[in-house]
């Protein structure tokens, strides 16, 4: 299986690449991952809603440029379904029993995913209805993909 992580931003802090180095490791006797960046666009602090929307449609743009026709895309967003390690693995294996090769998550920046992203994307994914630093989100979902395939294959990772 091939997993791409399309992300929004670059990222910074130490500790959260040392941790997503330490999941990429794990995930690779599993699946070819893939991480890709695409640029945030600039977003002063005090943006009207139209500037905001604007800003979601630019960096919505990038991301679809990014994504293959036959993708099974999974957006994250805080509207989506929550779902347990079991269900997201159970998605996983039904994605691979299925023919489905090419999964990509897609992880908006700090204004969210645009329209179109949302719209392009077979599901919707939350983790929660708290909001989370999109760079962190990047840890969490490869530990939980990790994890999936850890449930799938029936080893002891997942309690």
């Amino acid at each position: 299986m091939n997993i791409t992580i399309l992300a929004v931003g670059k990222l910074k802090e130490k500790y959260l690449k040392q941790g997503i180095a330490e999941y990429t490791k794990r995930l690779s006797a599993y699946a070819k991952l893939d991480i890709i960046e695409i640029p945030d666009e600039k977003a002063p602090e005090n943006l009207s809603p139209a500037d905001s929307e604007l800003i979601k449609q630019k960096e919505g743009a990038k991301l679809l440029a990014k994504i293959p026709p036959d993708a099974h895309v999974i957006a994250l967003a805080i509207d989506g379904k929550m779902k347990s390690s079991e269900e997201l693995a159970d998605i996983i294996d039904k994605l691979a029993t299925y023919g489905k090769s090419k999964v990509v998550f897609v992880i908006g920046g700090s204004l969210g995913l645009s329209d179109a992203v949302l719209q392009r994307a077979n599901e919707k994914l939350s983790f929660s209805k708290m909001t989370f630093p999109h760079q962190l989100m990047r840890l969490i979902l490869l530990e939980q993909v990790y994890r999936a395939f850890r449930i799938v294959r029936g080893a002891p990772y997942h309690k």
